[in-house]
C-alpha cells in the first residue's frame, strides 16, 4: 500500500543514511531505563506486569500532558504509566493479580492512575483492565503462563491468541477496501516477554523475527525528524497546528503503515551488517531517542485511539 500512499512517502536515501550510521552494539530494551525497577519481582508478577502496562499503555497527549510524581520522578506518557502501576504496587494494589484488575472499581483504578490532570480515556482504561482480568481468569485459569504455553514457542501463535483472546488488543484499519492489520500493542507485548526473559523461560519464543515495529505516534515522529518520512503538505499543516486526525482515516493508516515499513527498509539495510538485528530493536532505539523530544522539531500526530 505504502507505494500507492497518497499522504506519506519514505525517503529511501534517508533511510540508506540512518542505516549506515545505526549501531547495532548499543541496543538496549527499552523497559530497561524506564523509572520503576521491577527486578525484584517473580518472574510470573513480571509477566503478569507486562500484560497489564501494554493492554492500558496508549495516548497520553493532551493539554496539559497527563503526568505522575512518585519519589522525586515525574513522567509522562508510558514511562508515567510504568511509575503509575509500579506506585499502585507499592501502595498495596495487586495489579499482578487478574482477578484483582477484573474486580478493580473505577475509583480504585482513577487513583492508582492520577496525576497532575486525569488522563485521556480513563473509562476505557478502566474496562480494558477489567476484559484482561476476566479473560485471563476465565480463560487461562489466572495465569499468563498458560497462555504462554499454549503458544507453544511460537511468537507468531502468542498473538494470534492474544488478538483473539482479548478484543481490546485488535488493532486494525480498512485501507482502500483492504484490511491492514497494526496489532501495536500486541506485538509489544509479544517483544517485551521476549526481552525481559532474554529469549528463556517465559520469553523461549521463535519467529520472534517476523514482529514488526509498533506503529503508535512518537515512531513516525522520529522518523519524520529524521527525514525518513515525508508528509504531503496538507497533512503536515494539520499536525503542525495539532489538528487531530481521525482514527482510521487514509492520513493516519498511512503514517502507521510507513512507519511499519521505513523500519523494515532500514533493517534490511542494518542486516548486511548484523544479521541478527530484528525490527523491535530498531523500534526500542528510535523510541528511547523520542524521550530526548526538546530535539525533535515536528509534533507529533494527533489520533485519539486506544490502539496506541
Amino acid at each position: 500500500m505504502i507505494e500507492n500512499s497518497d499522504f506519506v512517502k519514505i525517503n529511501h536515501e534517508k533511510v540508506a543514511e540512518f542505516s549506515k550510521n545505526f549501531n547495532p552494539d548499543k541496543i538496549n530494551h527499552w523497559l530497561n531505563a524506564a523509572p520503576f525497577n521491577f527486578s525484584h519481582f517473580s518472574d510470573e508478577d513480571k509477566l503478569h506486569f507486562l500484560f497489564v502496562f501494554n493492554a492500558l499503555s496508549f495516548s497520553y497527549w493532551g493539554e496539559p500532558k497527563w503526568t505522575v510524581e512518585h519519589k522525586d520522578k515525574k513522567h509522562d506518557g508510558a514511562w508515567g504509566m510504568i511509575l503509575a502501576l509500579g506506585r499502585g504496587i507499592e501502595e498495596g494494589a495487586t495489579l499482578t493479580n487478574f482477578e484483582f484488575c477484573y474486580k478493580i472499581s473505577k475509583e480504585e483504578f482513577a487513583h492508582i492512575l492520577r496525576g497532575n490532570t486525569e488522563i485521556p480515556l480513563l473509562e476505557e482504561r478502566w474496562k480494558i483492565l477489567r476484559e484482561i482480568g476476566l479473560n485471563m481468569t476465565a480463560k487461562f485459569g489466572g495465569k499468563a503462563k498458560n497462555l504462554i504455553a499454549e503458544a507453544n514457542g511460537n511468537s507468531q501463535k502468542l498473538l494470534e491468541l492474544i488478538v483473539q483472546n482479548f478484543p481490546s488488543f485488535l488493532d486494525t484499519a480498512t485501507y482502500k477496501e483492504k484490511e491492514v492489520y497494526f496489532y501495536k500493542r500486541a506485538q509489544l507485548l509479544v517483544a517485551d516477554i521476549f526481552q525481559i526473559f532474554n529469549g528463556k523461560n517465559f520469553g523461549a519464543l521463535e519467529n520472534t523475527d517476523q514482529i514488526t515495529a509498533c506503529a503508535d505516534y512518537k515512531l513516525p515522529l522520529i522518523l519524520r525528524n529524521l527525514g525518513i518520512l515525508e508528509y504531503a503538505p496538507a497533512l503536515a499543516e494539520k499536525i503542525g497546528n495539532k489538528i487531530e486526525i481521525q482514527k482510521d482515516s487514509a492520513e493516519e493508516t498511512e503514517i502507521r503503515a510507513s512507519t511499519i515499513w521505513a523500519v523494515e527498509f532500514i533493517k534490511e539495510e542494518v542486516k548486511r551488517r548484523s544479521p541478527q538485528i530484528m525490527s523491535f530493536q530498531i523500534n526500542d532505539d528510535l523510541w528511547l531517542a523520542t524521550q530526548g523530544a526538546h530535539k525533535i522539531r515536528n509534533p507529533y500526530h494527533r489520533t485519539r485511539t486506544t490502539a496506541y
